[in-house]
């Protein structure tokens, strides 16, 4: 049966249309509050046509004159509800701003628009012509997540991810419920972390943001949330939590393959780190058993005769231990070594993964951070670590098991190799890119 044409819409109001518009928002937004997960697959699709169904709306619109510059805001409003960049939301947006340059939402629409175009300074300057208007929480994270691509040089960038900081604080003290304000400032403690020291208190306020920001329903919907998050927890080595932020991004999102790319490269990362501790780098038993029977307290060099004293002329007592007797976490005054069996190959670079046995006869995965490109080692090469810091992995993931107790070492530079400390040529900051796919 063939579609009836619809009746011509008359004498829509500006408010009307007002609503219309925020209705459409409103359906993209809390689209899987009222249509759950399971319809992930279908939303672009809806949006479209709801978008379709505004702007038809917005066809009819009796307003004066006076109003010309919000009809055209409304029109660019309602064509930026795509995640992808719009020429025409660019033009009605720019003939807003011009015609009344204090309409302060125009302006931050249209910022968006230069962001999605790739448009970093225009778009910055958008956000900053806002705020000159008037202090507000969508043009404070904007600004936030642009600052963060902004800068010449590294101080410049480095400054800048300071200065995203405190504008995404500013964003979350206008509105502490806003999720879309935590979520922008958990990805500007994120970006902080790779930038600078790498305190571990400043991975915990990302993680702190993040989870304020996943209370509201808008920001846990956004895949861009959980894999950030998933990617935060993959530095921390809690794999199982970067499993199911990885996958929620994919369910989230189903066209996002790399969600479920990164996912699935975990789950090899594991699997292959397992294999390499259990089957011993697959060395032949005799050339094993000749290289743990050559190690002992001369092989910890720097570290031998029970204390350390740093250039800084700090002295730390330290105990020669084997791997066997290692406890979870931090294991302080205590000092192991072990020679190198194998090392994982991996497309990911981050980080440096490598197995090493001892005297115990165990064989425990070493993750190394911050390592420079090709710095890594060889096998038969005696890996001293000094206060080892034991990290445990445990659970199950599609019908597999995870199970083991690995070592983490943030700083190349604290390892001694062959009875020698590394130098600063072997330490590289680690490098995480954080998505702003619809931050």
């Amino acid at each position: 049966m063939e579609s009836e044409e619809k009746p011509a819409i008359e004498n829509v109001s500006i408010e009307s249309a007002e609503a219309a518009v925020q209705d459409l928002y409103d359906f993209r937004d809390h689209y899987f509050e009222h249509n759950g997960i399971n319809k992930a697959p279908f939303r672009k699709r809806e949006i479209t046509n709801k978008l379709k169904e505004t702007l038809a709306t917005l066809d009819y619109i009796q307003a004066s004159s006076e109003n010309t510059s919000r009809c055209l805001y409304l029109r660019g409003k309602a064509l930026n509800v795509k995640s992808e960049y719009d020429s025409m939301a660019e033009d009605a947006l720019t003939k807003a701003v011009k015609l009344e340059p204090k309409l302060v939402e125009a302006w931050n629409c249209l910022g968006e628009c230069y962001w999605k175009k790739g448009n970093v300074a225009a778009a910055r300057n958008c956000f900053v012509g806002a705020l000159s208007h008037s202090k507000n929480k969508a043009s404070l994270r904007n600004l936030s997540m642009v600052l963060r691509q902004i800068g010449s040089d590294s101080k410049e960038r480095a400054d800048n991810v300071r200065l995203s900081v405190e504008k995404a604080k500013e964003a979350v003290s206008l509105d502490i419920t806003d999720g879309m304000s935590w979520y922008v400032l958990g990805n500007a403690y994120l970006s902080l972390f790779f930038s600078g020291s790498q305190s571990p208190q400043i991975l915990k306020q990302c993680m702190s943001a993040y989870g304020q920001a996943e209370k509201d329903l808008v920001a846990a919907n956004n895949p861009d949330l959980h894999f950030n998050r998933a990617m935060a927890y993959k530095y921390q080595e809690e794999f199982k939590q970067s499993v199911e932020n990885f996958r929620q991004a994919h369910k989230l999102d189903p066209g996002w393959v790399e969600a479920e790319e990164l996912c699935q490269r975990v789950l090899n990362y594991l699997t292959d780190t397992i294999q390499l501790a259990q089957g011993k780098g697959k060395l032949k038993t005799k050339r094993l058993q000749s290289m743990v029977n050559s190690l002992g307290e001369a092989e910890l060099g720097p570290y031998s005769g029970g204390s350390y004293t740093s250039a800084a002329g700090k002295t730390v007592d330290l105990d020669y231990t084997t791997l066997d007797k290692l406890t979870p976490e931090i294991n302080a005054g205590k000092v192991v070594v072990g020679r190198m069996v194998g090392s994982v190959q991996m497309d990911d670079p981050l980080p440096y993964t490598c197995a090493i046995v001892d005297k115990s006869d165990l064989c425990l995965p070493v993750t190394v951070y911050n390592m420079a490109s090709g710095a890594g080692f060889v096998v038969g090469d005696a890996i001293a670590i000094p206060e080892p810091y034991v990290q445990v992995t445990d659970f199950t993931e599609d019908g597999k098991v995870f199970q083991f107790k690995s070592i983490r070492v943030d700083n190349p530079v604290v390892l001694a190799v062959n009875k020698k400390k590394l130098g600063a040529s072997h330490l590289a900051p680690s490098v995480l890119s954080v998505t702003a796919i619809s931050e």
